[in-house]
């Protein structure tokens, strides 16, 4: 009997020997994570979650068109139709998983997974319980977000999370150079963004000693994860960390190497 399969690794030199099929309307292929992005201007580093080669496998983007910065953090209703649409879009195009490229995100995880047909993780705040399993009693996890007021509860609770007791979460919203990517002004400098963000997380950490692990809850704050390590001492998780994680799960391959 014939299987027919849609998804898996193929490698050279043979190629499988059984029938294989495409879904109707997909026209690429070979994308593992699709990612919803908004529609802002600033530039996009490589580290960004809107960077494609941050990534060492191929992802698919879908632009959510007049989206705003300042939707999200409201958790604007309508945004939740424009993210289903743009995923099942995604989906059409072959994706295994689809993530969000903010933290915010979040707000939607739950209804978007009903709604999806492929793993949803929209937000970096999806770690926040594994990361909590890991560390001792008493310990806490510094969350450092683009804008502190707009991680609700309600967020922390579409992405898992009862009780922030153990969350330490500060927003740089202050920051001046980072105020460039929450305004979308199209331009900023990274050094002085690197200066700030890694002078604010070793700030947290010397103010709160309790904190063994830090998130990133910002698309944009990867680049600057290994300085703010570097700072600190401590394990720093943010949204690369997700989808590199997912990327394996998603997509297994066969081990080769000699025993």
């Amino acid at each position: 009997m014939t299987t027919t399969v849609k998804t898996g690794m193929i490698y050279p030199p043979h190629q499988p020997d059984r029938d294989i099929e495409i879904s109707p309307g997909q026209a690429v292929a070979g994308q593992s994570i699709g990612i919803l992005v908004l529609d802002l201007g600033y530039p996009l580093l490589p580290g960004n979650v809107a960077n494609a080669s941050t990534f060492g496998f191929p992802v698919r983007y879908r632009i959510l068109k007049g989206t705003t910065t300042w939707q999200i953090f409201s958790h604007d209703p309508a945004l939740l139709d424009m993210i289903i649409e743009g995923g099942r879009e995604l989906e059409k195009d072959g994706v295994r998983a689809i993530v969000g490229a903010c933290g915010y995100f979040g707000h939607y995880q739950k209804q978007a997974a009903a709604q999806l047909n492929v793993p949803v993780f929209l937000s970096s705040l999806l770690q926040l319980s594994m990361i909590r399993q890991s560390l001792k009693p008493g310990k806490k996890i510094g969350v450092l977000c683009a804008e502190g007021s707009s991680l609700s509860a309600a967020t922390l609770r579409a992405c898992g999370i009862e009780s922030d007791a153990d969350l330490v979460i500060a927003g740089v919203e202050n920051l001046p150079e980072f105020k460039n990517i929450l305004y979308c002004t199209r331009h900023f400098n990274p050094a002085q963004i690197e200066r700030e963000l890694t002078a604010f997380a070793r700030d947290l950490v010397d103010e709160h000693p309790e904190i063994g692990a830090l998130l990133l809850e910002c698309s944009d704050m990867p680049p600057f994860a290994w300085s703010i390590q570097n700072a600190t001492g401590l394990p720093v998780f943010d949204f690369i960390t997700m989808i590199d994680w997912i990327h394996h799960g998603v997509m297994q391959r066969a081990y080769r190497g000699f025993m």
